[in-house]
């Protein structure tokens, strides 16, 4: 396993880290024991920073993360987020009364004392023109509910405005091969300030894993099928804004740029760390296998630049008119 540090945070991450939403739910069936093994393949792996969020399963992510640390020795980096709970999800709700309670609950689902990294959750645009907000997270980190805070954001320009707050230490973004706007500016400017940058939706929503096709459904509490429009929350979140038809062609024109031993799950993480502002990808993984796989992409040798420049020449051509100017 490679590690790369997290901005200003002092830690060093995995590379190829664990996105825990999939374990929560509203990706289909899933099975806590095999959840839970698929944990402990990552940390067997290598991985010491997870994902979550208070949403993710209404807290069922974070519990099944509490009785991982529970049994596994060693520092393992838990990063959650706030703010979705609100309902309705609106910038007025992000005061100090609500975020407390964000947090507390966390800290009983986790079971432990202080939450290393929190994030607001994508909130509204305006949430980023409220310094109060930001001031309130000073607070929890004042108090030791808290060790570090930062911002998972849906747009570029939301980024941009996060960092101006001294005390925002990680940036969470989508990136991957169907949405490559963040390396445009924002990675730039992220690097000039040691801001950690966590790469989500590194698959598309399982999209460049090349697994699907055009008869592949869904189940019913899966966002793939009741989300592709944005009925839901953030159209963009789901196969990454991208029509589902466009991202099937879209990927048999990468299929042959894959090489023969990699998956291709795994040449589409091993992209996104060609980035050097990234500190980590954070892929899902219902199964242990599936964690297997996301924890070897970042012990892969590099992408040669020509391959690299196939790839833009994809996503230029077939996807960047969709997305780009989105997010």
């Amino acid at each position: 396993m490679q590690y790369r540090e997290l901005g200003r945070t002092g830690w060093k991450v995995s590379a190829s880290s664990f996105g825990a939403w999939a374990i929560g739910g509203t990706w289909g069936q899933v099975d806590d024991q095999e959840s839970l093994a698929a944990l402990h393949k990552a940390i067997d792996l290598g991985v010491n920073f997870i994902d979550t969020a208070d949403v993710y399963g209404d807290g069922r992510s974070e519990r099944l993360i509490a009785q991982l640390l529970k049994q596994r020795k060693g520092e393992i980096v838990v990063a959650t987020k706030a703010g979705r709970r609100l309902n309705p999800h609106t910038a007025a709700g992000y005061n100090r009364a609500n975020l407390t309670a964000f947090i507390e609950r966390s800290l009983t689902n986790l079971g432990v004392e202080t939450l290393d990294l929190v994030q607001l959750h994508c909130p509204p645009t305006e949430v980023f023109y409220m310094p109060e907000v930001f001031g309130v997270l000073d607070d929890l980190v004042q108090v030791g509910k808290v060790r570090y805070y930062g911002v998972s954001v849906e747009k570029v320009e939301e980024a941009l405005k996060a960092i101006e707050y001294p005390n925002v230490q990680t940036i969470q973004i989508i990136f991957n091969i169907f949405r490559q706007r963040p390396a445009d500016l924002f990675f730039q400017q992220a690097a000039k300030k040691k801001i950690g940058i966590l790469a989500r939706v590194p698959l598309s929503s399982g999209m460049l894993t090349g697994k699907m096709s055009a008869a592949t459904r869904f189940e019913s509490d899966d966002h793939r099928k009741f989300n592709r429009q944005g009925e839901a929350f953030d159209k963009g979140e789901t196969f990454s804004g991208v029509d589902f038809d466009l991202s099937l062609q879209a990927v048999e024109e990468l299929r042959p740029l894959v090489p023969p031993d990699w998956t291709m799950a795994q040449f589409a993480l091993r992209w996104i760390l060609m980035h050097p502002a990234v500190s980590c990808v954070i892929p899902g993984a219902k199964r242990p296998s599936q964690a297997t796989d996301n924890a070897a992409a970042a012990d892969l040798p590099p992408i040669p630049a020509s391959t690299m420049a196939q790839v833009e020449e994809i996503y230029n051509r077939l996807i960047k008119a969709q997305v780009h100017h989105l997010w």
